[in-house]
């Protein structure tokens, strides 16, 4: 009895696996040209992929240093060749932004990329582009000096309160101290 118990919740479990699987694979294949076409132009217009543009040259002048190092008589063949083998590499960036388009549009509607496109080629979209990032510098710095204000007068009125809690429960000046209680027995 619990062999087929299990049996049916295997045999359960695989069902909704393959379900999910092929709506899964059926809502990529949904994405049309004209969606992914606006989450390309989304990601040109907010420069998603601009940063990711020095790996290549990165990893090319990495590996020059590491081989010449090892042959510092093979430099020029070095250079040339990691040289030649990164120009060839670099056709592939086209897949990165194919990626970056496929993971926007699983994202956003396409209405939704049209609109950020719009927003980020118009002026006041580039300027946030070119501006956001200082001013972003400018806000962390505000909020830090926010902080330690806010903190330093927390603390300045906790402790006025409390030592105006402890001065009304402290002995009056000169008045001896309370005698201890009698241990009992």
């Amino acid at each position: 009895m619990i062999t087929i118990n299990r049996l049916r919740r295997f045999s359960v479990m695989v069902a909704a696996s393959a379900f999910a699987a092929v709506a899964f694979s059926a809502q990529a294949q949904e994405i049309s040209e004209s969606h992914l076409k606006a989450a390309h132009a989304a990601i040109a217009s907010i420069h998603a992929t601009d940063t990711f543009d020095s790996i290549l040259p990165q990893a090319a002048a990495a590996l020059k240093q590491q081989l010449i190092q090892q042959n510092p008589d093979m430099q020029e063949v070095i250079t040339q060749t990691v040289d030649e083998k990164t120009l060839a590499l670099a056709a592939r960036r086209a897949d990165l932004e194919k990626e970056s388009a496929l993971a926007y549009a699983k994202s956003f509607s396409e209405q939704n990329l049209n609109d950020i496109a719009a927003f980020y080629n118009s002026e006041a979209g580039k300027k946030l582009i070119e501006n956001g990032p200082i001013a972003s510098r400018e806000l962390v710095k505000a909020a830090e000096i926010w902080q330690n204000g806010i903190a330093r007068d927390l603390a300045e009125q906790v402790g006025e309160q409390l030592k105006a809690v402890i001065g009304t429960k402290a002995p009056a000046e000169g008045a001896a101290p309370a005698a201890p209680a009698a241990p009992a027995n």
